[in-house]
């Protein structure tokens, strides 16, 4: 029976993975520095109009904090394209580089059973034009036909 209530709490599915350890440190440092580097600037605005004497000051650590800010947006950028050329290949049988390197391991293989194979007796109906076998020439002798 359903009291009509519902749950406090629903467990909804991700849209994306999460972001690796070391990429999520930098994307929260860099919020951290654009949030305080905002705010800054407003308080360096707001003290401009009124005219106090702390707005140069202010101003200048602004400008400071805005080089700071930029530099933390770029390391995320740097760790996220680190961190996808360091553990980014997926290592599955589905994946696109173990199939290419399976396809070129096959390839080689029959290439190599192609050069080592002995050499067959031909087949009954390509024989000479008198219809008998040609002598085959010795090992390391040329032919002459």
């Amino acid at each position: 029976m359903s009291t009509g209530r519902h749950e406090l709490w629903v467990e909804e599915p991700v849209g994306r993975r999460r972001l690796p350890d070391p990429v999520r440190t930098a994307a929260v440092r860099a919020w951290i520095v654009t949030s305080v580097t905002v705010i800054q600037a407003m308080a360096a605005y707001l003290l401009t109009v009124t005219g106090s004497w702390l707005a140069f000051p202010l101003v200048l650590t602004s400008v400071g904090s805005t080089v700071g800010a930029t530099w933390a947006v770029l390391d995320v950028w740097v760790t996220r394209q680190v961190w996808k050329q360091r553990y980014g290949v997926v290592s599955e049988p589905s994946s696109t580089a173990r199939q290419l390197r399976r396809e070129r391991r096959l390839a080689k293989r029959a290439a190599a059973r192609i050069r080592t194979a002995p050499a067959r007796p031909a087949a009954r109906g390509a024989q000479g034009p008198a219809g008998g076998h040609a002598p085959q020439p010795a090992h390391g002798e040329l032919s002459r036909a």
